[in-house]
């Protein structure tokens, strides 16, 4: 009788700590068909581009995140994340499975989540404030991607809300021998904070962030310049109206000092947008927002137009559309997408229009979470 009840015993503790562990398998697929006009051959011809894509929506991804509660409140948690293509099942990043998120740590629901490993840099905050939601074309797309970057070797702290307030803050090292980075790593050190206030009307969020160049450590023209390696400072701001939110955001990249720089590469962007979407119907919401870039040193301005929407047939699965076009002054090819710096060349990869010239498109697509 007694291994009978001391057999039980054990098998209920079994179940208790099996029921204080969780792990969920999630994931996003985005699917589409887009068109657009206004790319170049490299050669200064105008070309237009029919294609399967995806991800303009959102990022397919997919990824594994738990917890185990150590007691106190406190819990052990991991996330893994990475991204990959809905059209050809290839990963996001060669190489990489977890190319998102990869990420262990404790959480307390007193102080907040300490986490290590790579995250989404800090930059990322913006999607909060993006009508689009950093869409393909959207609020990465005149900064050239600068805030879609990820942020490997890193230490992140996310508080509580503490009378509406809250703080994020990441600290991503180099590992290299020279603190800032010599070359030696494939990443220079890079760090941020985020202050975000929420009410039920509004919410404010503050970034601040720097991405030092993997070669050198500084914060200069070199490697891509604003686009790559600066500081970065962010203001944004949402505003709930009953079925209306209205959101608007100011950048201010700066590099610090300059290198030899040709004209027409610029060493600070001042970049800002503004939107509203309307929620229709429960199931539908219209989008409109005006995505505005400035260069210094030559490198001109460009102003994106854009409306669109989507509209849910469930809670997981939703229709999407966007029709977009970009305006470019003389002496800048900002394209739709977030491409590199340089001349446009669709057939290398690069959908940077001439200069001086727009460039316009439309995607529509699905996307379904699991």
């Amino acid at each position: 009788m007694k291994k009978v009840l001391l057999a039980a015993a054990l098998m209920s503790a079994g179940v208790i700590a099996h029921a204080q562990s969780s792990v969920t398998l999630y994931g996003r697929l985005d699917a589409g068909l887009e068109y657009m006009s206004g790319l170049t051959n490299g050669s200064g011809g105008h070309l237009s581009r029919w294609r399967a894509e995806s991800g303009d929506w959102g990022t397919s991804l997919w990824g594994l995140k738990g917890a185990e509660d150590l007691g106190g409140g406190t819990k052990a948690v991991f996330q893994l994340e990475g991204a990959f293509n809905t059209m050809t099942g290839s990963l996001g990043a060669a190489g990489s499975i977890w190319d998102r998120w990869a990420t262990v740590g404790f959480s307390n629901v007193n102080y907040g989540t300490f986490l290590l490993g790579r995250e989404l840099a800090i930059a990322n905050g913006v999607w909060d404030f993006d009508p689009f939601g950093q869409s393909n074309w959207s609020s990465a797309s005149l900064v050239r991607g600068r805030n879609w970057n990820k942020s490997s070797n890193n230490l992140s702290y996310q508080s509580p809300k503490w009378n509406g307030f809250d703080v994020y803050t990441q600290y991503g090292l180099s590992n290299a021998t020279s603190w800032n980075g010599n070359g030696s790593t494939s990443q220079g050190r890079n760090a941020g904070v985020q202050v975000t206030y929420t009410t039920s009307l509004f919410q404010l969020r503050g970034i601040y962030d720097e991405m030092r160049n993997k070669n050198t450590g500084g914060l200069n023209d070199g490697d891509g310049g604003p686009f790559v390696n600066s500081r970065e400072y962010t203001a944004g701001a949402n505003v709930f109206l009953g079925a209306f939110k209205i959101q608007a955001a100011y950048q201010a990249i700066r590099t610090a000092g300059s290198r030899n720089v040709a004209p027409g590469t610029p060493t600070t962007l001042d970049h800002e947008w503004a939107g509203v979407t309307w929620q229709a119907t429960p199931a539908a919401a219209a989008i409109a927002a005006v995505y505005h870039v400035n260069g210094n040193n030559g490198a001109g301005n460009a102003t994106i137009y854009t409306i669109g929407g989507t509209y849910n047939i469930s809670k997981r699965t939703l229709f999407d559309l966007q029709i977009a076009t970009v305006r470019n002054s003389k002496s800048a090819n900002f394209g739709l997408e977030a491409n590199a710096a340089g001349a446009g060349n669709a057939g290398a990869g690069n959908d940077n229009p001439v200069p001086g010239h727009s460039q316009s498109g439309v995607y529509a697509g699905i996307q379904h979470t699991f």
